[in-house]
């Protein structure tokens, strides 16, 4: 049975809207993180479109004023919005209500803290957790207020800092917001840059009508690449549901891999910044290693999770970092990441390449891929173990999960946090060789 502390995940409080996520509890995790925010001054509050965002922002609120906090908010908007904020107006927090790519019935709230710094169960969100669930409230000796704030200009503005605006290039587009909150902010881009833009499925709707706001999932790029295909389009975009993730299709209607997304835009920043270090997730394919070491970068691998790679940003100094999930980090975005800023970069490259996007892809297309599969296991670590020593002699790290490293491929079992899951994903040089490693992992899996 479920108990209220399960909505705590790592990197965000996430559960069913009525049931697991509640109007009194959101309003004690507002009290709880006003509590817990080491800075004074004022907290950003967004949210998303889903039907509920709005109650449930209004009880984050209500939670933060509670306890004597000063509340910006900012409205409907995108997730990498709230980080903006925070980091640009230099605010002491955010909270996003959002449940990001999940079906309409869930919800969630993310957080972060001064200078858009993440906000996990290893950096806080244990504490809010603990904090939210107890009883014993200290009255604030004064109820804070609340100030309605339009970002949007400023933030519009600050994506198109990434790129020389004058040099964009004409492009044909299909974009598909998939009734997220792309569809209201991709909006507010178009009358500054020179893209021809087909919109599909702008209209804010948290009930997804048309198909989830999850692009990772092939099923869920259908439409975006029949239209790229109906129109001639030069590229198309599939955004997640709060707009934080973005996924490209070339004109062939192919999708760029979070690998080759990494690859184009750790190129680009190399450009402008030798020898820069850029940061990349464990599972992220040996395209983009091999990339940023050409380009004359230094590569650092690290664990997955937002929280964890702003952090690890700042140890190591790093201009960018890639994850395989399409997550992109920047240093003049406060270390956050975006999905607007990657795509409007992925479009500036594509237009001064002379290229064709699946010829800018090709370069760095040098391995075949699996989508992340998952298995479920009794006791994830031991299985982790019989899988290692089923490969001796071989190199390995447990950076996160385990990591295989055999002459022309790799693998990563990487244990779930919240069920009783192993996460594969390989790759390999060929298409046979990538075939012939996954079914003996699978196998080991499967005993």
């Amino acid at each position: 049975m479920s108990k209220p502390t399960d909505i705590f995940k790592a990197y965000d409080v996430r559960g069913k809207v009525g049931s697991e996520l509640t109007v009194p509890i959101v309003e004690k995790i507002g009290r709880a993180f006003a509590t817990w925010l080491p800075e004074k001054g004022p907290i950003a509050v967004g949210r998303d479109m889903r039907p509920d965002s709005a109650e449930l922002a209004q009880a984050i609120i209500t939670g933060l004023t509670e306890q004597g906090r000063e509340v910006w908010d900012i409205g409907e908007v995108t997730t990498d919005m709230i980080y903006f904020a925070v980091g640009f107006y230099k605010m002491a927090g955010g909270v996003m209500v959002t449940a990001s790519h999940n079906p309409g019935e869930y919800n969630g709230i993310k957080f972060c803290r001064e200078g858009a710094n993440g906000v996990g169960l290893d950096t806080g969100l244990a504490q809010i957790r603990d904090s939210a669930f107890a009883t014993n409230w200290q009255a604030a000796p004064h109820t804070g207020t609340v100030a309605p704030k339009d970002i949007v200009e400023d933030w519009i503005s600050h994506v198109l800092s990434f790129v020389d605006v004058a040099k964009l290039q004409p492009l044909k587009l299909a974009v598909d917001a998939g009734n997220g909150m792309a569809g209201k902010i991709f909006a507010e881009l178009e009358p500054h840059v020179p893209f021809d833009v087909t919109e599909m499925y702008f209209e804010l709707d948290g009930t997804f009508p048309n198909h989830p706001a999850s692009p990772i999932e092939p099923k869920n790029l259908v439409d975006v690449i029949a239209k790229v295909k109906a129109i001639g389009a030069d590229a198309g975009i599939a955004f997640d549901g709060d707009g934080d993730r973005a996924v490209l299709i070339d004109e062939t209607g192919e999708a760029l891999s979070g690998t080759v997304m990494t690859a184009i835009l750790a190129k680009y920043f190399l450009q402008k910044n030798p020898g820069a270090t850029i940061l990349v997730n464990a599972i992220c394919g040996r395209a983009a290693i091999e990339a940023i070491e050409k380009f004359g970068g230094k590569a650092v691998r690290t664990k997955v999770g937002h929280s964890i790679i702003k952090n690890d940003m700042r140890t190591h100094q790093a201009v960018f970092a890639g994850e395989h999930s399409y997550h992109f980090y920047f240093k003049d975005n406060y270390m956050a990441d975006s999905g607007l800023i990657s795509a409007v970069i992925t479009l500036y490259v594509l237009g001064n390449s002379g290229q064709k996007l699946s010829e800018l892809a090709a370069e760095f297309k040098t391995y075949q891929q699996i989508a992340e599969t998952n298995f479920e296991v009794a006791d994830k670590d031991e299985m982790m173990k019989i899988i290692a020593a089923a490969f001796p002699n071989t190199k390995q790290d447990w950076l996160d999960g385990l990591t295989v490293n055999l002459r022309d491929s790799w693998f990563n079992v990487r244990p779930s946090n919240t069920e009783p899951l192993l996460r594969l994903n390989a790759e390999a040089k060929s298409k046979d060789e990538l075939d012939k490693l996954v079914a003996q992992v699978t196998s080991l899996i499967a005993k």
